[in-house]
């Protein structure tokens, strides 16, 4: 059996502010930017809720990554959503995004990407599709439940019922070193020195 490394699977950017990115054949990260042309490139916070809560406030959302897997799950749950649809730059296979810790280095030909916390899923999530909200955000104990998340400006900490919850939606990222990135590329993950679990930036 054969384990396949850890690879870049689309590229997509978006020069407006719209929920959705468009789907690329490659992309330029700019060294303390972000993605080349994208609306959330910058070196202050370009998200549109964070700009009107304090727009000098650094950008450590420059870059978007979501897993592959994650979208396998919401199109087996009736979600029509592809590459690009949950406002993601690089969707990734075969690397547990959601379990790396806080300032690893993932390469990816000659950029590199420093992580910087996980996405903070909102509401829009279920504009695009009903009931999607519910995938991107689960109870940390896995217990199915019909409990909706009280989202506010963090995203929220507890389901309804108490529960803590889990953020699937991505993780965020911002560019140590500029360079191209296609689909295809190997991600090679470098670990840091001690394991600071992902929070919500």
């Amino acid at each position: 059996m054969t384990t396949q490394r850890p690879r870049v699977v689309a590229v997509s950017r978006d020069d407006q502010h719209r929920f959705s990115k468009v789907p690329v054949n490659m992309i330029v990260l700019v060294e303390g930017l972000g993605v080349d042309g994208d609306a959330h490139s910058g070196t202050t916070v370009q998200h549109l809720s964070r700009v009107r809560r304090d727009p000098t406030t650094p950008n450590l959302r420059q870059v978007h990554l979501i897993h592959d897997e994650l979208l396998d799950e919401a199109r087996a749950a009736g979600h029509e959503i592809g590459p690009g649809s949950l406002g993601e730059n690089i969707l990734t296979a075969g690397i547990d995004l959601l379990g790396l810790p806080t300032d690893t280095r993932l390469h990816l030909g000659e950029a590199v990407l420093r992580v910087t916390g996980l996405r903070n899923p909102c509401r829009q999530i279920n504009d695009l599709s009903p009931g999607l909200l519910k995938i991107c955000v689960e109870r940390a104990d896995g217990v199915a439940t019909d409990s909706d998340v009280d989202l506010g400006p963090t995203g929220g900490t507890v389901s309804r019922d108490g529960q803590p919850i889990r953020r699937k939606a991505g993780i965020m990222a911002v560019v140590e070193r500029g360079g191209q990135v296609v689909p295809g590329d190997v991600i090679t993950v470098e670990l840091p020195d001690g394991h600071v679990p992902l929070e919500p930036v």
